[in-house]
Order: C-alpha cells, then sequence, then structure tokens
C-alpha cells in the first residue's frame, strides 16, 4: 500500500486492512521504511530556472578567479518580525503525568509588525537596522546615502575594503527604483549585484543568499524564545539577538560556506529547487 501510496497515513492502513495501529507499524519497521516529512520549498516558474543557474556559476567563477571574493560583497536581505512569532506545535511539548492543557496565545487583537534590514560582509554582521513600515525607492535611497554607511562605522570596516566591496540586493520594487540603481552605479560601479544591476540576482532566490536559511532563521529562533508584548520589546530582542549572532563568527563562515554549497546544488538541479536535498 504504502508503495503505491507514500502519504498513506499508518492510521489508515489499519482501519482499511483492519489490524492494529502497532501491527502497522512493526510490518513498515521490519520492512525498513521511515515515515520522512514534506518540506517546503518556494514555488518556481519555468522561466527561473535559467538565471538561477547562470548566476550560480558566475558566482563560483568569480570564488576561483578571486580567493577573497566571498568576504568582498556585502550580502543583505530584509525580514519582518511579527508579534506572533513562530511557534511549531509539532516540536513543542510539556511532559507530564496527566495533560496538563498547556497553551500558548496566537492571533493577538493588538498586532505589530517590525520590519530588519541586515547583511553579511565577511565576518561583519552589518545592522540590523529597524525600516519604515512601509519601503519606498526614496526612504530606500535614503537608507544607502546616510544609514548604510553609519552601519559600516559600527561594524568597524575599512575604508580599504568599503573601496572594493560588492553589494548585492534582491529585486524588491523599493530597490529597483531609477534613483536607487543610480546611487549604486555611481558608488559601486560594476560591483554591484541586483535587478538591473550589472550582475543579475535571480527572482525568486533568497537560499542562494543564504541569510533566509541561516542569519534570519538563527535570529527568530533567539527573539520568539518567549512572546513579545510590544515593538519596543521586539526591537529589544532583535538588537540582543544580533550581539549574539557577532559573537558567534563560525555561523557567519558557516553562511559563506553553504552559499557554495547551495549555488552548485542549483547547477546540478538545473536551477529547479535544491534546498530538500542538502
Amino acid at each position: 500500500m504504502v508503495e503505491t501510496t507514500p502519504s498513506l497515513s499508518t492510521r489508515g492502513i489499519a482501519n482499511e486492512i483492519g489490524i492494529s495501529y502497532s501491527s502497522v507499524w512493526r510490518i513498515l519497521d521490519d520492512s525498513a521504511l521511515h515515515p520522512f516529512h514534506y518540506q517546503r520549498v518556494q514555488s518556481l516558474k519555468e522561466c527561473d530556472f535559467a538565471p538561477r543557474q547562470a548566476f550560480s556559476q558566475w558566482y563560483l567563477q568569480q570564488r576561483i578567479a578571486n580567493p577573497f571574493f566571498v568576504a568582498s560583497v556585502l550580502f543583505t536581505d530584509e525580514a519582518s518580525f511579527s508579534r506572533e512569532g513562530i511557534f511549531n506545535t509539532h516540536n513543542s511539548h510539556s511532559w507530564a503525568a496527566a495533560n496538563p492543557h498547556v497553551t500558548r496565545t496566537r492571533t493577538a487583537q493588538d498586532r505589530f509588525l517590525v520590519n530588519v534590514r541586515a547583511g553579511i560582509l565577511g565576518d561583519h554582521l552589518i545592522g540590523p537596522y529597524i525600516l519604515p513600515d512601509r519601503l519606498t525607492g526614496p526612504r530606500y535611497l535614503i537608507f544607502l546615502e546616510q544609514v548604510l554607511p553609519e552601519l559600516l562605522d559600527s561594524a568597524h570596516v575599512t575604508a580599504a575594503t568599503r573601496t572594493s566591496m560588492g553589494f548585492q540586493q534582491d529585486g524588491a520594487p523599493a530597490h529597483f527604483s531609477i534613483s536607487v540603481r543610480n546611487h549604486l552605479d555611481a558608488t559601486c560601479g560594476e560591483r554591484w549585484i541586483g535587478r538591473g544591476g550589472p550582475v543579475h540576482w535571480p527572482p525568486r532566490s533568497p537560499e542562494l543568499s543564504c541569510l533566509d536559511y541561516f542569519f534570519w532563521g538563527q535570529m527568530k529562533s533567539l527573539v520568539y524564545e518567549t512572546p513579545g508584548n510590544s515593538a519596543e520589546e521586539l526591537v529589544a530582542r532583535i538588537s540582543a539577538a544580533a550581539g549574539e549572532i557577532r559573537n558567534t563568527p563560525e555561523m557567519l563562515s558557516n553562511v559563506r560556506r553553504s552559499r557554495k554549497r547551495r549555488c552548485e546544488a542549483c547547477i546540478t538541479c538545473g536551477g529547479r529547487q535544491f534546498e530538500h536535498l542538502l
């Protein structure tokens, strides 16, 4: 039955055959079969495959041509932190002799959302910085012109590094405004990566930057250890979590190593989804 329909539930098999639930488990176990969870992957269109593969090839070629390339690009991303946070009921439990009927509040009446931008440049964590609720091209340009230099100062990035560093951003509408692209052309020349840039950042490719899968994942696990009661408390937790990450340089090294592995997997899969194979 499971060879024909691998997604069948053990209770469904037991009911259909008319044997006990434990017998189903024993038979499956004796057959060396295990229940593997589905992994969520993003939706892609066929037109996404080639750009994703092309960027991965370009990135690996740059690594070969320049040993310092990986540490010379500021990879950036944005994430939203909400009051509800992350709560996985599958992994959350409370041991007790009798059912304690534990609960966790969700979907609060008073909601708040904090938008955060951060980046990784070599072993430097740049940010995080709290963005306005609605990011527009002019507001993002102010961030690039006025805020980013201050963040680089705070991270003790040298003037020599800034002169030669590359800059990566995704294809959000605010990033694609003419003023933003003109600014990046003037400050980074051929070294910036993004929609409309000298190096095209492929659409729907957060897993290639790795920030979603390492930095934001780690930060949210720290921020959401307990529910927050206000946006101010959430911002304070984000700052504290960033401090912990900043003091864990091996995590930033893991991001760089994983990016190479993910680009290789993207090429192997022809630009299709690959994160479930890692």
